[in-house]
């Protein structure tokens, strides 16, 4: 059973998550469980969330679930915007809700760059440091 789409493609947040994710080397994307999710061999970002317990609320919709560093991830944790999302949080994902204030897409660009650099294979992280 194919799992309902739960993301707008015309969502503007979605859009610019899109952008800057598709930027990195090698990337693509591909819906699993009716989310965006970003790739190379594995996926480095996620679009959209579940919290355990709220499964019906659509307020993680226009989230993003990123894979920090080990030592990031308890200080983004302590940011109100951020949160642990249901069944990745188990391996370190932590998820970011976009619909707090305004979002800081530097910083955005940041949290892709650190879980694609985490996941990535190392030619697509060589080529990434190559563009610096």
């Amino acid at each position: 059973m194919a799992h309902p789409v739960r993301f707008d493609d015309g969502d503007p947040l979605l859009s610019r998550v899109r952008e800057l994710a598709l930027r990195l080397p090698g990337a693509g994307e591909k819906v699993s469980h009716g989310r965006p999710n970003f790739v190379t061999v594995k996926v480095f970002a996620i679009y959209g969330a579940t919290v355990k317990g709220e499964h019906r609320s659509t307020r993680w919709d226009r989230s993003l679930q990123i894979l920090p560093d080990a030592d990031e991830r308890a200080a983004l944790l302590g940011d109100e915007r951020f949160f642990e999302p249901a069944y990745t949080a188990t391996g370190g994902w932590v998820g970011l809700d976009l619909t707090i204030g305004r979002p800081d897409w530097d910083e955005v660009a940041e949290l892709l760059d650190m879980s694609y650099r985490r996941t990535a294979p190392k030619r697509l992280v060589a080529e990434l440091d190559s563009r610096d």
